[in-house]
Formats: C-alpha cells, sequence, structure tokens
C-alpha cells in the first residue's frame, strides 16, 4: 500500500470531505444553538421582565420594600446568580440585586443602559473583574406617568459551559467518526476494486502463448465493465495479429523448403561435373553450403512456428531425464572434442520427467552445442541433472566468454546474437535458443540463464517431476547455488 495507489487517495478524499461536513455541519450546530441559547435566554428574561414591571404598575399604592420583597420571593436572584435592576428615567436605582454567590464581581458594576426605548433589548456586558453577563432591558412607564427600566441577566458562562461542551464533544468524536469513516471507506474501497485485481491477476498470466484466455468481465454497467470488455477485445486483437505471424512464418518456411530441396539437389549435381575449374567449383561449394544453412534455418523457423501454434504432436511419456542427458552429452564429446573442451556430466541416476524424449534431446543437444561454440579452446563444460522436491533441474554450464548483461532479456528471441560476428562464423543464425525455449514452453517448463561477461554461463532448465521420481534429499538450490544467483 503506497500513498500513491488510487485506494489511499480515494480514501483520503473521502475522509477529508466526511471531515470537511462533519465540521461545517458542527459549525453550523454551534451557531445554531449559540442562537437558541441566546434566544431562549432572551425570552424567560423578558417574561421576568414583564413580570416585574407588572408589580411596578402597583408600587405607588404598595408600601416602601414592597418591591424589593416581591422581587426576592418570586426570582431569588442571589440565590439563582440572576441579575435584577430596577431604575427610574432619572437615573435613581429602585432596585438592585445583591452580589452573586461565587462571582467576583459587584452588582453595581453593571453599566446602565444608555438611554430608555419602548422596545426589549439583549445586550452582552463585560463588568469589571468579572464574566460576562447576558443583559436584558425593558422600558416601562406608569400609569402615574413614571418611566423606569427593568434589566434582568444571567451569566453569560451558563451559555459558554454549554457550547464548550458542544466543541469538547466534537473534538473527540469528529476524530473517531473520521477515523472509522476512513476505515469505513478503505474497506469498501478494496472490496469495490477487487475485481480489478482479479482482472490484473488474470492479465499478468496472459503471454503470447496463452492468447486464447480472456479477463473476467464485470457485470457492473459502469467504467469497470466497459474496460474489461475493452481489454478482451484487445487480446483478441493480439491473438488474431500472432496467429497471422505463426501461419505467415509456418507458410512462408514450407513454401521455402520444396526450392531450397531444388537448389541443393542441382548445386550438389552441378559441383559433380568434372569439367569445371577447381575455382568454379569451391564457389559452388560455398553456395551449397549457404543453401543448406539456409535450409536448416527454414527447417528451424517451421519447427519453432508449429511449436508455438501447438501443432506439433508430442509424444510424451515417462522418461528419465538423467540418462537422456548422459546419452545425449556422449554423442557430443567428439565435438568439445575438436575445440580441446572438456565434458563432464554429473547426474542422479532416477530422475523421470514426462516429456517428449525428441524433442528432449533437442533442447540438450541446443544447450550443449551453444556452450561449445561460445567456450574458447582449453575450456569446461559441463551437464548436471538434479532432482529438488517436485522439481527437475538440468543445467548446462561453461567457462567461456559469457553473456553481456544487456544481452540476457533478449537471449531467447529469434535471431538475437549477443556476438553476432562470431556467431555468423560459426554458422548459427540465432534460433537455436529460440527453439529451446518454445518446447520447454510446450512442456510446461522454464528455461533461465545465469551469465557474467568473461566468466561463463549456465542455462537452468526446470520442470515438474514425474510422479514415478523420488526427490533428492538435499536442495540443489542450497549446494550449487546457480538458481540463488539467478533470481537475485
Amino acid at each position: 500500500m503506497t500513498i500513491h495507489s488510487i485506494r489511499v487517495r480515494l480514501t483520503l478524499w473521502y475522509a477529508g470531505l466526511l471531515a470537511g461536513s462533519l465540521v461545517l455541519f458542527g459549525l453550523l450546530v454551534y451557531i445554531g444553538l449559540k442562537q437558541y441559547l441566546v434566544g431562549n435566554a432572551a425570552t424567560n428574561l423578558a417574561e421576568q421582565s414583564r413580570s416585574i414591571t407588572q408589580l411596578l404598575a402597583e408600587l405607588p399604592m404598595k408600601r416602601p420594600g414592597f418591591l424589593a420583597q416581591e422581587i426576592e420571593e418570586a426570582y431569588a436572584p442571589e440565590a439563582n446568580g440572576n441579575f435584577i435592576r430596577v431604575t427610574r428615567s432619572q437615573g435613581t436605582v429602585v432596585y438592585i440585586s445583591g452580589d452573586a454567590k461565587g462571582d467576583s464581581f459587584k452588582a453595581s458594576e453593571v453599566p446602565l443602559k444608555q438611554g430608555l426605548s419602548n422596545d426589549d433589548t439583549v445586550r452582552v456586558v463585560h463588568p469589571f473583574g468579572g464574566g460576562a453577563w447576558l443583559i436584558e432591558s425593558l422600558s416601562f412607564t406608569d400609569p402615574g406617568g413614571n418611566r423606569f427600566l427593568v434589566e434582568s441577566g444571567i451569566p453569560y458562562a451558563r451559555i459558554e459551559n454549554v457550547l464548550n461542551g458542544l466543541l469538547r464533544m466534537l473534538a473527540v468524536y469528529l476524530p473517531l467518526i473520521v477515523s472509522v469513516g476512513g476505515f469505513g471507506g478503505y474497506c469498501l474501497m478494496r472490496r469495490s476494486l477487487q475485481p480489478v485485481d482479479e482482472i490484473t491477476t488474470r492479465a499478468e498470466g496472459i503471454t503470447s502463448t496463452n492468447l486464447s484466455q480472456r479477463l473476467p468481465v464485470i457485470k457492473s454497467g459502469d467504467e469497470l465493465e466497459r474496460l474489461s470488455a475493452s481489454l478482451n477485445r484487445m487480446i483478441a486483437r493480439l491473438d488474431d495479429t500472432f496467429q497471422h505471424i505463426h501461419r505467415f512464418s509456418a507458410d512462408a518456411s514450407h513454401e521455402l523448403r520444396t526450392p531450397l530441396t531444388i537448389l541443393q539437389l542441382e548445386l550438389e549435381e552441378i559441383v559433380q561435373n568434372p569439367v569445371l575449374s577447381p575455382q568454379i567449383v569451391d564457389q559452388i561449394g560455398s553456395a551449397l553450403e549457404e543453401t543448406q544453412r539456409l535450409s536448416r534455418i527454414v527447417e528451424n523457423l517451421l519447427t519453432i512456428s508449429k511449436l508455438d501454434a501447438g501443432e506439433v504432436k508430442m509424444e510424451k511419456a515417462t522418461l528419465n531425464l538423467a540418462e537422456l542427458a548422459t546419452s545425449t552429452a556422449e554423442q557430443m564429446k567428439l565435438l568439445a572434442e575438436e575445440k580441446s573442451l572438456t565434458m563432464t556430466c554429473k547426474c542422479d541416476p532416477s530422475v523421470y520427467i514426462s516429456g517428449d524424449e525428441t524433442r528432449l534431446k533437442q533442447v540438450i543437444v541446443n544447450l550443449i552445442a551453444n556452450a561449445i561454440s561460445y567456450t574458447p579452446e582449453g575450456g569446461e563444460i559441463g551437464v548436471l541433472v538434479r532432482s529438488v522436491q517436485n522439481t527437475a533441474l538440468l543445467k548446462v554450464f561453461d567457462n567461456g566468454v559469457g553473456i553481456p548483461v544487456s544481452a540476457i532479456p533478449h537471449i531467447f528471441e529469434r535471431f538475437y546474437r549477443a556476438d553476432k560476428a562470431r556467431s555468423r562464423d560459426s554458422g548459427g543464425a540465432g534460433l537455436g535458443l529460440a527453439i529451446v525455449k518454445a518446447i520447454c514452453s510446450a512442456h510446461g517448463a522454464e528455461v533461465m540463464v545465469v551469465s557474467q561477461e568473461g566468466k561463463g554461463s549456465t542455462f537452468i532448465v526446470e520442470m515438474p517431476l514425474a510422479a514415478v521420481s523420488r526427490p533428492a534429499q538435499t536442495s540443489e538450490r542450497e549446494s550449487t547455488g546457480y538458481v540463488s544467483q539467478e533470481r537475485r
């Protein structure tokens, strides 16, 4: 999982959108709750002030101290921590509640409202040395024409406590909700993109040898379904193209066989004419050699095309790979001795595989011939057969010129030659290893190469063991190190 993957990016976008939405929702809730609390407090204070105005209407007919007694009995401002003040228009205070318990300010420090009006007004004041207060002011004129200002207030901290509680709740639960939502979004993304993983896995297994396979089509009716269908159509077009190339190679090779055979026979007949001069005989002999070389190239191309197309009938049987490798190496010792090469063969006695003996022998012949061609005089060539768990290993190694690092990825391609001049001089056309690759693929085997320029090469063929074989007790991968080097 990387930060650049579409799954992570979609999850981050989802989490960011969710966090932004929750923050916006929390802000709107905060503003709405604040307005509701302030409005509700103002309504209650206004009702309280209107109740006091009814007492003011009776004030001229009552005894002194009537207003204070009624307010104390009805509202108990000091005990409830509220503020009540009644003021005449001249600024004379008719009543003022005592200092609230627990507050550090005096009620007398609450500033008077400037001017009198018949409308209710709500304001927030900050007395010196105390917290903020929410004050509701109401003007009242009694029947005798006396004007009063009734002020009722509560500590603004009551509203702030509720708002701060909301903020704390948002601070705690918002990250939790975003985390849970992000994790859930990631799981949903993973589940939604699982069909893409299936398409990727199937696509990785499709090569030029199995283009008949198709990717699973996601029946979703959206872009994924169109993508999988488009990829299948592309694979079908590639399959048609490869089939066309294979047919062309097979047809071209087949059509070239007859004229090349006729040309070879005619050159052989001409070269036997006794009236020809030695110089002409040499030229005709050289042309005959090139014709024979071209015939071998055509035969190899036809073989590869048939193997790729699956048209070669494999007569598979259980055979002893060790015996096949030993006998083939013995037959090719003569070619090695012509270059003063030492050939050794170390094979476990019981390594059984299932395959076509003729084709597998062709694999061994081509690998040994390749080693002979690229190993200088006095060098060494080795053939090794071992079993590792359920796999049979065939190795052909030498201490020859080796293969450049840049050439290793292309060594099994048709007509590819790392050393073109040397290959041409030795008669090679760059098809031997391509045939090895095609035969191995037809047998479900894998062929690899490990090489270091100037120190030699090792060709490794891995194929499944037959049921009758007994795997070796020791691991060839651990004892020789060839496979581990190739993996690096």
